[in-house]
């Protein structure tokens, strides 16, 4: 079991940056596939970008590519999304989401992700 908290939020002006934090307890953390999700006032939750056990393969939502880096250091049990450039529409409260897995890419299902951090809120100000 592992359980997660996210950290870093706040209000940027637009074309800023923020970076992230997930950390999350237990000892096999690498063992994890770890997701980054967002929801903005009355939409879903999306997908934004995943990350490996291992760290070697990440993937991101096409909004987010060239702007946001998901990277993570497991021997501080810790992922990161550095996220640039910031636009208005990135507004949004961030989750991060890991699921037992040690092959392939992270999954971009929120329904494939069980544990689940309390969310942290990004504020973009144009």
């Amino acid at each position: 079991q592992v359980q997660l908290v996210e950290s870093g939020g706040g209000l940027v002006q637009a074309g800023g940056s923020l970076r992230l934090s997930c950390a999350a307890s237990g000892r096999t953390f690498n063992i994890y596939k770890v997701g980054w999700f967002r929801q903005a006032p009355g939409k879903e939750r999306e997908f934004v970008a995943g990350i490996s056990g291992s760290g070697r393969t990440t993937n991101y939502a096409d909004s987010v590519k060239g702007r946001f880096t998901i990277s993570r250091d497991n021997a501080k049990n810790t992922v990161y999304l550095q996220m640039n450039d910031l636009k208005s529409e990135d507004t949004a409260v961030y989750y991060c989401a890991a699921e037992p897995g040690t092959w392939g890419p992270a999954p971009t299902g929120r329904l494939e992700y069980g544990y689940w951090g309390q969310g942290t809120q990004v504020t973009v100000s144009s």
